[in-house]
């Protein structure tokens, strides 16, 4: 059955992680995305790291199901490969060095007279005016930038995110945009331009710890893995050294656990804790008396316990217990990806639906397209050998 973007063709300038992990999921969406990249050594996530049989972890986790074009956009003969290329696109999206893709010719001023339909989406760190414009910006310095940082971590060191999440947030603002601007083309028959900035995407997450310091007022603080707010609402260690993450809501949830897991149901009524506000300013006294209540449970025996009084709570897992997660096999969320090392396990894009199920396509090796799109082009074999020739794909 068609996809709902089947017959929407993307044309990515990307490297790293933000501009490809938009367009990884319009591709899973049935989006044709034809990823331009360097001959010779190509996105250079490729050489984050060799986790995957060899290739980079970053690498195969964002851009399965694309068509790799090895092509040096430096080189004078890219542009018309590139002019080719733009006359079958739907969306151009690229996050190049800041004004690179301009210098090309390839901004959406330049494009849209051409190319009226054609959408265009510009990913940065700090957007496309403004003193930071021609900054770089790479996902830990949007974290730091973003006063991610300053909330994060322990009360003596702040703590970056595990994953990039900068990085991510701007790529699912720019995935959304884009989806927003093909449904608008279909009304209007005209393409836009999208302007997604690293920075913007993170201060919009950041969204309650900004109004949490509004008009000058003290900012949450970092509370390591425990909520900076709310107590108890965090990670606690069991009696066979697991810990076991819990979150209390409201007055109801701390009389049950108090009586039902801690077995001290007089606890809840003590005008030191009777409040989330006095549980919060003496977090140190209660985490004592809860850990020493924890302690002669192991990790499922205290989820058990938590279940059965309806508190809301979670393993702290690793990532050997993510893969085997009983959650993620019962709903059948595994499948494979081919790559250019074999098969590997990939977890199923989350929203899919069973009338159209993801593409999900091989992880191509560098160029391994490039053939293929040139012929399409127009270019005979002759043409291609010069090019290969010359180092332009």
């Amino acid at each position: 059955m068609a996809r709902p973007l089947e017959g929407i063709t993307v044309v990515a300038l990307e490297h790293a992680i933000a501009a490809p992990f938009c367009t990884r999921q319009l591709a899973e969406l049935g989006a044709r995305v034809v990823k331009v990249e360097r001959p010779g050594t190509g996105d250079f996530a490729r050489a984050y790291d060799q986790r995957v049989r060899g290739l980079s972890s970053h690498f195969v986790w964002t851009n399965r199901s694309k068509e790799s074009l090895a092509l040096d956009l430096k080189h004078p003969e890219a542009a018309s490969v590139l002019a080719r290329l733009l006359e079958r696109a739907d969306v151009l999206v690229q996050n190049l060095a800041p004004g690179a893709a301009a210098r090309m010719g390839l901004s959406f001023e330049a494009l849209h007279p051409k190319h009226p339909r054609l959408i265009v989406c510009d990913i940065s760190g700090y957007g496309a005016d403004g003193p930071y414009r021609d900054k770089k910006a790479y996902d830990l310095l949007i974290q730091s930038e973003s006063g991610f940082l300053s909330v994060t971590g322990t009360a003596d060191e702040p703590a970056k995110a595990g994953c990039s999440v900068a990085d991510i947030a701007a790529g699912m603002y720019a995935y959304s945009s884009i989806l927003a601007a093909l449904i608008e083309r279909g009304r209007t028959g005209l393409g836009k331009r999208i302007d997604i900035s690293m920075l913007e995407a993170m201060v919009e997450w950041m969204g309650f710890p900004l109004y949490y310091a509004f008009d000058s007022a003290e900012p949450p603080p970092r509370a390591g893995a425990a909520h900076a707010t709310i107590y108890p609402y965090g990670p606690f260690p069991t009696g066979d050294g697991r810990s076991v993450m819990l979150g209390l809501q409201n007055e109801r949830e701390w009389q049950v656990f108090c009586d039902k897991v801690l077995g001290q149901p007089a606890l809840a009524s003590d005008p030191r804790f009777d409040t989330n506000a006095r549980r919060n300013a003496a977090r140190a006294e209660l985490r004592a008396i809860i850990v020493a209540a924890f302690a002669g449970l192991d990790a499922e025996a205290l989820v058990a316990r938590l279940e059965a009084a309806g508190i809301a709570n979670a393993r702290v897992n690793t990532m050997a217990d993510v893969w085997a997660h009983p959650q993620l096999a019962a709903r059948d969320r595994w499948t494979q990806v081919g790559t250019p090392a074999g098969p590997v396990a990939a977890l199923l894009p989350p929203g899919t639906s069973a009338s159209d199920p993801p593409r999900i396509d091989e992880v191509p090796a560098l160029g391994a397209h490039t053939g293929a799109i040139l012929s399409e082009l127009g270019l005979d074999a002759a043409a291609m050998e010069r090019l290969r020739a010359d180092g332009a794909i």
